[in-house]
């Protein structure tokens, strides 16, 4: 990775050293495309804003370090992964819906259409009520259930 290695300091934090052995506390690791691209393009940031070093792939890493760039994401993202549309109050808006994530049952409120982003010809992006964004990453796969109540929207 361009002369910059990074690992936990003393203190669980994450920290970059480049090759003349100048560490750099309290870094920032971004991705360009989290939804789109979630593997490639990678920016690590000084506690300042300041961009240390792009990476591309995060497959330039080594596995200790891919390992410290997942966790430490997993902790800052939060988008759930819609699996499935289980019910829904009304078909007219606002409309409350009742989906299955990849972190569980919950329920969002829909205001309006527009609030169901197309982000590709298969993924979508729908943004609750509350500002909490959820990604269906193909809607031509779904459950017939699921499909039926999301092309009443689309």
């Amino acid at each position: 990775m361009q002369g910059y290695t990074i690992s936990k300091n003393n203190n669980g934090t994450i920290k970059a050293e480049d090759a003349h052995g100048n560490i750099f506390d309290n870094i920032r690791i971004t991705r360009a495309f989290p939804i789109s691209d979630p593997e490639n393009g990678f920016s690590i940031v000084d506690s300042d804003g300041h961009e240390l070093v792009w990476f591309e792939s995060i497959s330039e890493l080594t596995p200790y370090e891919q390992s410290l760039v997942r966790d430490t994401l997993s902790q800052i993202e939060f988008i759930p992964v819609i699996q499935q549309i289980t019910g829904i109050n009304t078909f007219s808006l606002p409309s409350l819906w009742d989906i299955q994530t990849d972190r569980g049952p919950t329920r969002l409120k829909l205001k309006s259409e527009q609030d169901i982003r197309r982000i590709s010809d298969v993924a979508l992006l729908i943004t609750d009520a509350d500002g909490i964004q959820y990604l269906m990453k193909n809607r031509k796969t779904i459950d017939k259930q699921s499909k039926k109540i999301l092309d009443r929207f689309l």
